[in-house]
């Protein structure tokens, strides 16, 4: 069963849902992506082993928690995980990010704290921003603060999902567009200066020796299997598992596909 909490940290407020197991062996911590918020993991939260306990939560501003300023940066994220996980008293903890949620995991593992686990890194990378990369989180920005949010939510997606999702999965796609459609234009706008503000962690990298997961979607028209294949051949991983009829998100796309991946690396690290 699926609960839902809130938790004040500073000036934010924390929204996450928990899957308790009684006597966990361990914790997973999903981190979702950008646009998005804690749903799209719902269905790995209900597929996780019976001795592990999962938490999903929103990042600030996206979902039900809320910050106290507009100011964002991946650092910032990074420190509201570690500070979650410190409050909440979690030990042996595994990180599964997506895409944004993937480069927050990858900064917290920089921070070497003690109760990090594994890693799971699903379509993500290590590397910053190119020079047209901002440029086009620049150009979007100021496409939503002109009134197009509408218009981003739709060619956002175009580009999001395999062309099974988008040709079968009607209700999926409705749903990042309705989670694009309640985050606020602010909460949307901060997070792009933040991705295209980011630094690099390819060289943190090495220093990361907890075992790591590499997921990428087959058709994943994001992130390339260059950059997959860099995470996986610095960080202690046991290759990359490609994840078929799935473009970025495919924990939403085909998640029996990601379970069976997961829960494998959970049953090798616990």
């Amino acid at each position: 069963m699926i609960d839902e909490k809130q938790l004040e940290i500073d000036d934010l407020q924390v929204h996450y849902k928990i899957v308790n197991a009684g006597a966990a062996a361990a914790t997973v911590i999903f981190i979702h992506g950008f646009p998005f918020d804690s749903s799209i993991w719902d269905k790995q939260m209900d597929a996780l082993p019976e001795d592990v306990c999962g938490i999903a939560y929103d990042i600030r501003g996206f979902g039900k928690s809320l910050g106290g300023h507009s100011y964002c940066s991946i650092d910032l994220f990074a420190s509201d995980l570690i500070t979650l996980i410190q409050r909440l008293q979690l030990s042996r903890v595994i990180l599964c990010g997506v895409s944004m949620g993937g480069y927050i995991a990858l900064r917290a593992a920089q921070r070497t704290f003690d109760a990090l686990s594994g890693l799971i890194l699903c379509d993500t990378n290590a590397e910053a921003d190119s020079n047209a990369g901002k440029l086009k989180r620049f150009a979007s920005i100021e496409q939503i603060m002109g009134g197009g949010k509408a218009l981003f939510a739709e060619n956002f997606v175009k580009g999001l999902f395999s062309r099974q999702t988008n040709e079968h999965k009607p209700l999926l796609v409705k749903q990042i567009v309705d989670i694009i459609a309640a985050t606020s234009n602010d909460t949307i706008c901060a997070a792009q200066l933040a991705l295209a503000s980011r630094t690099e962690t390819i060289s943190a990298l090495p220093a990361i020796t907890v075992p790591a997961l590499i997921v990428r979607g087959e058709e994943d028209q994001m992130m390339s299997i260059e950059q997959a294949e860099q995470l996986d051949s610095a960080l202690n991983s046991g290759g990359i598992i490609e994840i078929a009829d799935a473009g970025h998100l495919p924990n939403a796309e085909n998640p029996e596909a990601f379970n069976e991946a997961m829960n494998t690396f959970l049953k090798r690290i616990n």
